[in-house]
């Protein structure tokens, strides 16, 4: 954070036309302009509709599982592995930290399983298990990563593992990440469906996606969140109004509230619904954005520093840093987006995948037939049993016993 304080400077007059423009941005956000990026682009063009900061040098922390995702995808089309494949999880695999699914050294699933916990739960195991499926060694995986990026145009981006846990040389920037959103899109529209999965259910448990946009902001269909002290937190959306794409970057927000409202308030630049949107002139295309060179932010302090008390966030566990943020709705008693983190936006709701059924995954081959009792014996035995993430909010008696 201090480090994009020394390499930019926003004139007050600025700030103040910015807020003028439609910005949406609290008070708070304003005088704190320089600690994010964000980025909104039109996927059928590249255009830059809306920018700040996006050049900027970003720790990615659990979006990396985008460019995963995409070396992933790229082996089906190759036909190098099906969907079908089964892979396993490694003693590698099981030695990565939360959030991860959990699995015994030697269980065995598909790469359809795989990649649906790996983008729902946001699963750092399931990002070893793809890699070391795919090419046979994270770093084998790491490689063709940094190929595809370099190939891409993403000339911020490094990669050093699969996952995204904390690693000073992973580094990427709002920019990169629209181009890899992009490429995803566009590139692979046959595997679009795995954007849009709301929540998954493993035997009796239910994970909600990490990205709450799917159930806060009509038209939300991806993509990923991630989090690590170091970056705050960070999100890649797409939203679809009326046959229009947008991808939305906040990158070092400070909260998983906050973002979400950040990259609705892009949204609503993009798809017209801002009457001032139009004094926001276009930055030309998402390729054009000229890179800066400057050392990423670190933000551990202004995020997690002094062990202040955070509030709840889904994704605390993102990034191996577990306590830091404790998991949103990891005993099913609280709302998506609190009241208070939406006072004056009016842009966000809440339940609107409350009516979507999970999709059933599960450990072992391919099956013809999903039950609700779908097969868990892979799963490590916690020291006390979890309660299953609830798909519509509790009532009377039942909450308070969750939150007791």
């Amino acid at each position: 954070m201090r480090c994009l304080q020394k390499f930019l400077v926003v004139p007050a007059g600025a700030l103040a036309l910015a807020a003028a423009a439609g910005l949406g941005l609290t008070a708070l956000d304003v005088t704190r302009a320089w600690a994010d990026a964000l980025l909104l682009v039109d996927v059928d063009t590249g255009t830059a509709i809306s920018e700040r900061n996006s050049t900027y040098p970003w720790y990615p922390a659990s979006v990396t599982k985008l460019m995963t995702t995409y070396v992933t995808l790229k082996a089906l089309r190759d036909r190098r592995i099906d969907l079908e494949s089964l892979l396993t999880v490694s003693p590698n695999a099981v030695a990565q930290q939360p959030s991860k699914m959990g699995f015994k050294v030697g269980t065995r699933l598909t790469v359809d399983n795989a990649l649906k916990m790996l983008l729902v739960h946001s699963a750092n195991d399931m990002a070893v298990v793809l890699a070391e499926g795919v090419s046979g060694s994270i770093e084998k995986f790491t490689a063709a990563m940094n190929a595809e990026a370099q190939r891409l145009g993403m000339t911020q981006t490094n990669y050093v593992n699969p996952n995204g846990l904390p690693a000073d040389e992973q580094v990427t920037s709002a920019r990169d990440l629209a181009i890899l959103a992009r490429a995803l899109i566009l590139e692979f529209p046959q595997y679009d469906y795995y954007w849009h999965i709301a929540s998954i259910r493993l035997g009796k448990r239910i994970y909600r996606n990490t990205n709450k946009l799917i159930d806060a902001f009509a038209g939300t269909d991806g993509m990923k969140t991630g989090f690590i002290c170091a970056s705050g937190f960070n999100l890649v959306a797409t939203a679809t109004r009326s046959g229009k794409r947008l991808i939305a970057v906040v990158l070092g927000a400070k909260s998983s509230a906050s973002r979400a409202v950040k990259a609705a308030q892009l949204f609503e630049r993009g798809f017209g619904t801002d009457p001032l949107s139009w004094l926001v002139p276009s930055q030309g295309t998402v390729d054009s954005l000229q890179p800066i060179d400057a050392p990423p932010p670190d933000m551990h302090e202004d995020v997690c520093g002094n062990n202040r008390r955070r509030l709840a966030t889904e994704d605390g566990e993102e990034g191996g840093e577990a306590g830091t943020a404790p998991a949103e709705g990891a005993n099913g008693d609280l709302p998506i987006l609190p009241p208070w983190s939406l006072r004056g936006v009016g842009l966000l709701t809440s339940g609107l995948a409350a009516g979507i059924p999970p999709v059933e995954v599960y450990t072992g081959p391919v099956r013809t037939h999903i039950t609700s009792n779908a097969e868990t014996e892979g799963v490590l035995t916690p020291k006390r049993k979890p309660l299953a993430i609830a798909v519509k909010r509790p009532v009377g008696k039942r909450l308070r016993r969750l939150r007791e």
